[in-house]
């Protein structure tokens, strides 16, 4: 397969504005660079009926495309466990008891950041593990090697971040979001990441992860969110608006297309403007490196 860039939603509801904005940024990075295009829905969560149609519906009208198939990451569970089998086989993963709540109630290691895994089940011994297993069952975490990993951004530069024993499989058996996309990506020959910058934070977790494994690490590139009038992330119950109720209040998707390149400093206000247009255009070096304050247009 040909190297590419991707976009990765969760089918849970429709795009917003901030999803859109995303998915024209990575098709734009992808396509300037000779990539091909792929999209991804990342349903092993919570899935709503209908959304990736809409999703899908959405894209192709803002002037995207892809490559098939579309790509569902609950096609494809039997992988992610033989990856996890695989790192087992080989001593790098423990089960772990610990829930959320015990994991950030527990003294830290000096150092680590809030939050941060701190070892407690890393080391049972079998009979410990196996009295355990009576209460509840076990996630399985990566035994670590490192604290800590620097990746390399096209817009942040060198990032290092925490790297603990994170989470490959739930103890219900889902596979961990941090496991996924590094196994999809690899498969699926995504060597381009352009993805929203709240999710910088984990780009060194799956780095190291992929280090692990064998697989290349992909160049990354984290584009800045979208926020309300408030300053708080879109999301649905922040003011987030999708596509079809902009075109309610008169904004249909090429007027769309044109609000985000003018975000993007790639249009004139108002300036009529095509995804394909867009691409003649694109400079990922001059990308805005703050926020974008949306604010829904009056009826």
């Amino acid at each position: 397969m040909t190297a590419a860039g991707r976009f990765a939603p969760s089918p849970s509801g429709d795009l917003h504005v901030g999803n859109l904005r995303t998915a024209l940024l990575a098709w734009l990075f992808a396509r300037s660079s000779g990539r091909d295009f792929r999209i991804r829905m990342e349903d092993l969560d919570r899935v709503k009926a209908g959304a990736t149609q809409r999703q899908l519906a959405d894209l192709a009208a803002l002037g995207l495309d892809w490559s098939l198939p579309v790509v569902a990451q609950s096609d494809r569970l039997a992988t992610y466990r033989a990856t996890v089998d695989r790192l087992a086989a080989a001593g790098e993963t423990f089960e772990c008891f610990c829930t959320r709540r015990e994991v950030l109630d527990a003294p830290s290691a000096p150092h680590a950041p809030p939050g941060a895994y701190p070892g407690t089940c890393r080391d049972l011994t079998e009979a410990e593990r196996v009295e355990r297993r009576r209460d509840r069952p076990a996630a399985i975490r990566l035994r670590a090697a490192v604290t800590g990993f620097t990746v390399h951004d096209q817009l942040h530069g060198g990032y290092t971040g925490d790297v603990d024993d994170f989470v490959l499989l739930r103890g219900d058996g889902t596979p961990a979001y941090n496991l996924a996309v590094v196994v999809d990506d690899a498969a699926f020959d995504i060597d381009q990441v352009v993805r929203g910058d709240d999710l910088l934070s984990s780009a060194p977790r799956q780095a190291y992860l992929a280090q692990r494994l064998g697989h290349a690490v992909p160049e990354y590139a984290h584009v800045p969110m979208v926020l309300n009038d408030k300053g708080i992330r879109l999301s649905k119950r922040d003011g987030a608006i999708t596509l079809a109720q902009l075109a309610e209040l008169g904004y249909d998707a090429p007027r769309v297309v044109s609000m985000m390149a003018t975000s993007l400093g790639m249009a004139a206000p108002d300036e009529p403007v095509t995804a394909r247009e867009l691409l003649r255009r694109f400079d990922p070096e001059a990308l805005p490196r703050t926020p974008w304050t949306f604010v829904a247009p009056a009826a």
